[in-house]
């Protein structure tokens, strides 16, 4: 395994912090320029590696975004510029995800910066739709979620995400499943909150909106990409 951490402010470097379960069980390398750009391993070199592994991958996103050349410049090189360790809690030992806050999440997002976090995890939400239009019904069975397929991993996507747009107050009723137009209304609805959050200075409860941005866009990524993994179309 090679060394892919640097400490240089080379702008083809990706700018990584790295969240350090409570006990070291797991560390959970984030790209805070990148929205939903998150992946967790045993150690600090392997959760980079694994980060760096999913670039590619991420690069789609990006091109989505209108935010492709940008992306390229700034995920080009092999190494990672690592800018912060923080602690994360329990949760990240137990599932190699992030949810701690780091020092970056909570700082202040200028209204244009807000605005290039929307596109990003907007992105990331086409990005979804567009994997699960494409993948078989039928999934690979595997450990991961218990052998779920496609229509139940949507779902449960879905509806946890309308659990932390409660925090911003955009309340959807119990077993709607939401599609087509009244999808899109709630994910304007989910934007606009956001906005008016970030207008007035207040945190989704405990949350910084930086955290919850990228937290529904790595949940968002993490599927798709679990779908296109498992699909059985291909084979």
């Amino acid at each position: 395994m090679g060394n892919h951490t640097k400490n240089t402010n080379d702008p083809n470097d990706l700018r990584v912090m790295l969240e350090i379960g409570l006990r070291g069980k797991r560390v959970v390398a984030v790209a805070p320029d990148w929205p939903g750009l998150e992946r967790g391993a045993t150690t600090e070199e392997a959760a980079i590696e694994r980060l760096l592994s999913y670039v590619p991958r991420y690069a789609l996103v990006a091109k989505l975004a209108g935010m492709e050349a940008e992306f390229a410049t700034s995920a080009t090189g092999s190494s990672a510029n690592v800018v912060e360790h923080y602690s994360g809690t329990g949760s990240t030992d137990f599932w190699g995800i992030s949810f701690g806050f780091s020092g970056i999440d909570q700082q202040a997002l200028s209204e244009e910066e807000l605005e290039r976090e929307l596109i990003l995890m907007r992105s990331c939400w086409a990005f979804f739709d567009d994997v699960r239009c494409r993948v078989s019904a039928e999934m690979q069975k595997g450990p991961r979620g218990g052998g779920r397929d496609r229509d139940r991993i949507v779902r449960h996507v879905l509806f946890t995400e309308r659990d932390w747009a409660k925090m911003v107050g955009v309340i959807t009723p119990e077993d709607t499943m939401l599609t087509g137009e009244e999808l899109n209304a709630y994910r304007d609805a989910y934007c606009n909150e956001i906005r008016a959050f970030h207008s007035e200075g207040k945190m989704a409860r405990k949350w910084p909106l930086r955290y919850l941005i990228r937290h529904t866009a790595f949940h968002t990524l993490d599927h798709a990409w679990e779908m296109q993994d498992k699909d059985l179309t291909a084979k």
